[in-house]
């Protein structure tokens, strides 16, 4: 949860440029004020994807200072 629109549409393109695809979602798919992440994993993914992915979230976190 971001809450702010455009700091989650931000955050997607800078995940993005990590090798991540995630989707910022914000109004009207979700409530104004309520912007957030989507992530989407399967069984297909490794442990070592998944830690992949938590290492650009963390990057990406302190690039934003979030």
């Amino acid at each position: 949860m971001l809450d702010d629109a455009e700091l989650a549409s931000e955050f997607a393109t800078r995940m993005l440029e990590q090798g991540v695809y995630v989707v910022a979602f914000s109004f009207p798919v979700v409530p104004k004020g309520k912007a957030r992440i989507r992530t989407q994993m399967s069984a297909a993914h490794s442990l070592d994807d998944l830690q992949f992915a938590l290492e650009a979230f963390a990057r990406v976190k302190k690039q934003l200072a979030i």
